[in-house]
């Protein structure tokens, strides 16, 4: 079966299953920090994966980690998926379900990267053009990085869409232009 298919179906269910039980937004923001990858992944995967933990200690470990209630809808699912011996896909699972609610709740992520931290009004300048160009019922979860390598200006990223207003891409076109 395809590894992104798995993902998808484990996504809707629980999504259906927070509709139901009305912890929708709780989960959310539960496996968004999961979906971008947690710390010692690695070393958790080896434990998800290791067949003599029992699936209830896995589940803990799970939860804990996410930091999810226990006797929650998602202790719950999480116990489900490791059970059914899908522990591997859980990552993306929660990839999958942060995509979701994302389309359902007309959430753009957007991640603003500059060579320095910008000041909080030059942030709020390109939010909002950003949010001209999608909308104003769009929300957006704005997500600010540094990258010393840009040299100077910034990149905005929108889902697939990358606007690179960075001295560092200037320097790349005048590069290629003087050598054509």
């Amino acid at each position: 079966m395809n590894d992104g298919l798995i993902p998808k179906r484990y996504a809707k269910a629980l999504y259906k299953l927070s509709l139901e039980n009305g912890d929708t937004d709780q989960i959310y923001e539960l496996l968004k920090p999961m979906s971008m990858g947690l710390r010692g992944l690695d070393e958790v995967k080896r434990a998800l994966l290791n067949p003599r933990i029992p699936p209830e200690d896995k589940g803990r470990v799970m939860m804990q980690l996410i930091g999810a209630q226990p006797g929650s809808s998602l202790d719950k699912f999480i116990l489900l998926v490791i059970r059914n011996n899908r522990a591997e896909f859980l990552r993306k699972i929660a990839m999958a379900f942060v995509d979701l609610y994302r389309e359902r709740h007309n959430i753009a992520k957007v991640v603003i990267t500059s060579a320095v931290e910008l000041p909080d009004d030059k942030i709020n300048d390109i939010v909002h053009i950003v949010k001209q160009r999608f909308g104003e019922d769009t929300t957006l979860e704005v997500e600010r990085q540094t990258d010393p390598e840009l040299i100077g200006g910034f990149t905005v990223k929108i889902g697939d869409v990358l606007l690179d207003a960075s001295v560092r891409n200037e320097l790349n076109q005048l590069r290629l232009k003087l050598n054509s």
